[in-house]
């Protein structure tokens, strides 16, 4: 009876927790769908009476707002691709083959890790200036890659050393080479950490913010959350306005991490406890 009694507390304390963090973020879906002049209402209702799109669609017409929300998708999308493919490569490397200067090159990696995402601006603005990737998307995925790679490869590397050696010692005898051992066999086995990652990296180039503001100019190549700092700015007053177009920036996140729920948490557990 007292554990069922201690089960009842938890799982009240768990809903109340889930209440509370979930309170302003269901308020700003609400007040998105609702026409401006019921967004001031007090006490503020959760379900609108009137709900509306046209916050949305004004959203997205105004001022390559819709234009910079596809140019965050392709940049996040492309980053994390390019992410998960390259640091799977690296820590597989890492994990299974010794070679000289091995454990240098891994911890000269692991030492980015360590250093503030501010101090690189500047060298990082001075490189992307020379190579001609100022103002340019490209030079978005290159710089979000190359900073997501330390932890990612960091992560997957421990999990990697986690599989067995057994099924690579089989293939190799059945004559396959190392490439096909990791595409047909780690790579499956991985899918939980290969998740991981993939879903980390999306959202680091899809939450960016500073970076993107330094190098980008032209208004049609902004990304997200550039326009909805610029669109909070000439829309203060309007909530509802403001709340759809942020509330654009809320769902594929929702949805990432849907899609990729089941793999997640596996992923994060066996690549830190291993790491």
């Amino acid at each position: 009876r007292s554990q069922r009694g201690f089960q009842i507390a938890i799982l009240i304390i768990l809903c109340l927790g889930t209440v509370a963090a979930m309170a302003p973020m269901i308020y700003m879906a609400s007040t998105a769908f609702k026409p401006n002049a019921y967004t001031p209402e007090f006490p503020p209702k959760f379900i609108p009476a009137n709900p509306t799109l046209d916050n949305f669609k004004t959203a997205f017409s105004s001022r390559n707002f819709g234009q910079a929300f596809f140019n965050s998708l392709g940049v996040a999308v492309t980053t994390s691709m390019l992410v998960t493919t390259l640091t799977a490569m690296m820590a597989y490397s890492f994990a299974r083959f010794d070679f000289r200067g091995k454990n240098v090159i891994y911890f000269s990696i692991l030492a980015m890790m360590m250093v503030p995402t501010m101090m690189l601006i500047i060298p990082q603005f001075i490189l992307a200036k020379r190579l001609g990737l100022l103002n340019s998307l490209p030079g978005l995925v290159l710089v979000y890659s190359a900073g997501a790679m330390a932890f990612n490869m960091f992560l997957l590397r421990g999990f990697f050393e986690t599989l067995p050696r057994e099924l690579e010692e089989s293939a190799l005898i059945d004559g396959a080479n190392h490439f096909t051992i990791f595409v047909r066999i780690m790579v499956p086995l991985a899918r939980p950490a290969l998740s991981t990652v993939a879903v980390f990296s999306f959202l680091g180039a899809w939450d960016e913010y500073i970076w993107a503001l330094t190098v980008l100019t032209d208004l049609e190549k902004r990304t997200l959350p550039i326009a909805i700092a610029n669109f909070r700015g000439q829309h203060a007053s309007d909530w509802g306005l403001v709340f759809a177009a942020s509330l654009t920036a809320v769902v594929p996140t929702i949805l990432l991490f849907i899609f990729f729920q089941r793999y997640f948490v596996k992923g994060i557990t066996a690549g830190a406890l291993k790491g």
